[in-house]
Parts: structure tokens; sequence; C-alpha cells
């Protein structure tokens, strides 16, 4: 069990199994092309079969591997139900799971260490990005009454309802064509309507949603700050086994010079 661990942690697998995963890929993707598909579908079957069962192989042996333990990893699960997934059947009817198979893509996540990172870091800053978002809904809601209010009798088509304002000020957020396209034409009816679209950019786009940034990269750094105590734990734990060798070799050396 040791030496199939040793394995599978290996450097050398981990590439290998990264390879498999862009090759995959890039074949998935080429089979939208009927062109492609045509002149080498055969291939690009093969090939996507090829690399499922490396996939169910690759999963196979971390279950002889780790046993048990192998379900205690979220990374090992979300492996699991992507190929899992993949290896459900694919026939007439069955589009969406054929289109699902270009999850296999997103195993690049699980193996490649950098990716993990910013993974588990998203998953740290949940807690506050939710209070972030519960606070730009706030804002939202709010707008969307306003705007009603304001804009709904001359523009219904974009601030009829409080729907219909959510929708419009959300486009108005992304800044795709808030001024030429929505703002303009209200303030040509109201022509102090610049006042409220600014100050609701500048609340959303400006302030609310760089909130979102702020958290990620302050858990990218406490995820990163963490990783760097284990390590400093590691190579100390690993100073005082030399250490402790050490001692014990000139100790021994003590006692062969006196028997000398």
């Amino acid at each position: 069990m040791t030496a199939l661990r040793t394995l599978i942690e290996s450097t050398g697998f981990q590439r290998f199994i990264i390879t498999v995963i862009v090759i995959n890929a890039i074949t998935l993707g080429l089979e939208t092309s009927e062109a492609v598909m045509g002149a080498a579908g055969g291939v690009l079957i093969a090939l996507d079969r090829l690399a499922l069962a490396i996939f169910v192989v690759e999963i196979a042996l971390k279950l002889v591997a780790y046993r048990h333990r192998f379900f205690t990893s979220g990374w090992n699960l979300f492996d699991f139900t992507i190929v899992a997934i993949t290896l459900a059947p694919t026939g007439e009817g069955m589009a969406v799971l054929r289109a699902l198979r270009i999850l296999r893509a997103l195993r690049l996540v699980s193996v490649i260490p950098s990716m993990r990172k910013v993974v588990n870091a998203l998953l740290r800053a949940l807690p506050g990005m939710g209070s972030v978002l519960a606070l730009l809904l706030l804002v939202f809601y709010v707008s969307s009454v306003m705007s009603t209010k304001l804009f709904g009798a001359d523009f219904p088509e974009w601030f009829g309802s409080i729907g219909a304002s959510f929708y419009t000020l959300f486009q108005v957020m992304t800044l795709e064509s808030w001024s030429m396209g929505i703002v303009r034409p209200v303030m040509e009816v109201h022509p102090l309507a610049w006042v409220f679209f600014v100050l609701f950019i500048l609340l959303t786009t400006f302030a609310v949603l760089n909130l979102f940034i702020a958290i990620v990269v302050d858990a990218m750094t406490e995820v990163e700050h963490q990783e760097q105590d284990e390590t400093r734990t590691l190579v100390m734990v690993d100073h005082e086994v030399l250490m402790a060798e050490i001692r014990a070799l000139r100790t021994e050396i003590r006692a062969l010079k006196n028997d000398a």
C-alpha cells in the first residue's frame, strides 16, 4: 500500500494526470466542430474513452491505496463525483449528460496546487462574501423601488416594475451601455436622473463589488500564512528529528571510543 500511495502522490504521476486532463479537454472541444468530427471523429472518440478509462483507473488506485480515508478528502470526493457523472449513459436524449463530460477539465483544480489554493481561499471567504452580497441586495432593492417610482411611468419597459428595475440596474452596474443606452434617454425626461445613477454606480460597481475582491485577497493571504506555518512546523519537526539522530550518533561514537 505504501508503494502504491507513493506512486499516486509522485510528481510524475500527477503530471501524467494533468496531461491527460488537458488533452481530454481539447478533444472534447474539438468534438463541437463538425468539420473536425468528419475528419477525425473516430480518433477523438477513442481518445475520450481512453481518458475516461485512465480516470477510472486513477480513482480505483486511490480507493485501494487510501481505502476509507479516500472519502475524508473533499478533493477526492470532487474527482469521484465528476468521474461518476461522466460515466453515466449518453444515449439518445442524453445530450445534457454528454455535455457534462467537459466537467472533467475541472479536475485541473484538484490536481494543480495553486488552483486548489485559490478555491480554498474562495471557500474561506464565503461567510464574508455573504454579508457583502446581502448589503448589495439591499442597495439593489432600495434602488429598484426608487427607480420604479421615479421613472416607471415614463419608461415602463425599463422601470415598470421592481423586477424590470432590478434587471436594468444590474445592467447599469455592469457598465454595459449604461450611459447612452439607459441614462441619457432617461435624462431627456428627467434631467437630474444622472445624480441617482451616478450614486448607484459609485455604491455598487466601485464600492460594494470591490469589497468582494478585498475579502478574497484577505482569505488568500490567510491561506498563504497557514501554509507557511505548516511548512515551518514540518521543518522544525524534521530539524528536531535530525538533531536527535546526531546526538544519538555522538553518544555512540563516544561509547565506541571509551570501549577502545
